[in-house]
Formats: structure tokens, sequence, C-alpha cells
């Protein structure tokens, strides 16, 4: 394999690593080399993705990352840990649909703060780190296809994934003279625990979905973590500020 593409020696904080795309990306880059730091406010879960891994000791921390206190003293305690930083992926997310005049504004703010505050207050915890070391860098964010074109049932979730699109565009222009890329995945239907709850709700869903998308199956979290992989990798050296959509075809549009 052309070196450009391996995660050999870099080290990666992963938010979200306790279960579905975060564990998918945290075996992937442990599988290849990195060395990994992991976050996410499921602990038990987080012990199980470190189990998963064939690796000596992970640095983990268990936190709410829509609460910036936690994140300033855990992300650095897992820089710490890690000797630096030289990706990031924010990957943490969560979604609960249902009729947007309905929902309570109480899930508004959990849905905001999961999906988006979670990103700014990473970001803002680890965009000095890359600063400072002077040594460029990778941010990959994660958000979803709804934040492109929207969905029917998710517009707040679409909302916050559109807001994690718009900072990725602008943080990478102001990362570029310290070349540190700042790029996003936009995901449609994956098969996560929390797309398999979704299923479980409507069990037709996962029919409809099928016969919608031209590559006529979901996605899958290897695809997911490939994609991560490669924004992150030298390999994609000269690409910032860009959305990368995966979703086999279900949404075609610019």
């Amino acid at each position: 394999m052309n070196p450009a593409f391996s995660l050999s020696g870099k080290r990666i904080l992963i938010t979200g690593a306790a279960s579905g795309m975060g564990r998918g990306f945290a075996q992937h880059a442990a599988n290849d080399g990195a060395s990994v730091g992991l976050v996410d406010l499921n602990g038990s879960g987080l012990k199980e993705t470190v189990g998963l891994l064939d690796r000596g000791e992970v640095p983990t921390a268990t936190l709410d990352l829509g609460v910036w206190e936690e994140v300033e003293i855990g992300v650095g305690s897992i820089v710490e840990r890690l000797g630096g930083l030289d990706i990031v992926a924010n990957i943490a997310g969560w979604d609960k649909p249902g009729v947007f005049w309905e929902q309570p504004l109480e899930l508004w703010e959990r849905l905001i703060s999961i999906n988006l505050w979670s990103v700014l207050h990473v970001l803002r915890a680890t965009v000095p780190v890359f600063i400072d070391a002077g040594r460029g860098g990778r941010i990959v964010n994660v958000a979803s296809d709804a934040g492109r074109v929207g969905s029917k049932g998710e517009t707040v979730y679409a909302a916050a994934k559109g807001g994690v699109i718009a900072v990725t565009k602008s943080l990478a222009r102001e990362l570029a003279p310290y070349r540190v890329a700042v790029n996003v995945i936009a995901p449609g239907p994956t098969n996560t625990p929390l797309g398999a709850a979704e299923v479980a709700d409507n069990p037709k869903l996962a029919e409809r979905l099928e016969r919608a998308i031209p590559w006529r199956r979901v996605g899958e979290v290897e695809d997911m973590a490939n994609a991560l992989a490669f924004l992150a990798s030298d390999a994609a050296d000269y690409i910032t500020g860009q959305v990368l959509s995966i979703s086999g075809g279900l949404t075609m549009v610019g």
C-alpha cells in the first residue's frame, strides 16, 4: 500500500468511540498502527471498544462533549497521554426523529448539544494544539446528508449537522495557513446502533431505503471508517474544506 494512505504512527483523538462509526474508525486506525485516544459519554462502551483493539494502554475520557469544562480537561489529558496530536475525528452524534412542531424544546437542545456544540468544544480544545506544534494536522468531522439536503422528521438534527458543515468550511479557511486540513464526511443511512434503532421503530424503513439507494444497500461502518481514514491520511494533503457524501448515490447533488 502507498504509505501516504497509512495512519501508522499518527496520534488520533476520536469522539463517539463507544459504538458505531467511532468504534469502527478506532479499530481501523489502531489496526493500521495509529495511537488512539477515545472519548464518549458511554464509559462501558468505551471499555468494550478498548477491549477490541490490539493495543497496549489506550487513553480514554468519559465525558459530556456538550460541557466545555469537561472537554477542556478530558481532551487535554488525552493529548498529554498521546504525547501530541496529529488527527482529530469528531464522530460523536445522536438523533431522535420526530415531527418538528411536536418535539419538546429540551430535545432540540440535546440534539444541538450532541451534534454541534460537541464539535465546537472539541475543536476549541484541539486547534491550539495543532497551531502550537507547528506541524500541520488533520481534522475530520462527521455531519450527515441530512445537513446537506434536509430530511423529513430530522429538522433540528439537520440544522445541527448543517452547522458542522459550515464550521468545517470556515475553519478550513482559517487553518489553511497552518497546514491543518479540515474536512467533513456526510453519511447517508448507515447500519449503526442508532440506525438499527430507527429501523426497529419502523420495520419497513430498511426496505424503502434499499429501494431508494442506487447501490441497493445502506452504508456500513466500514464504509465510513475507510472515508475517515482517507481524509485523515497524508494522501489527502491537498484537500481541505470539502464535504464528502457517503450514501451509495442516494443524494447526488453538488
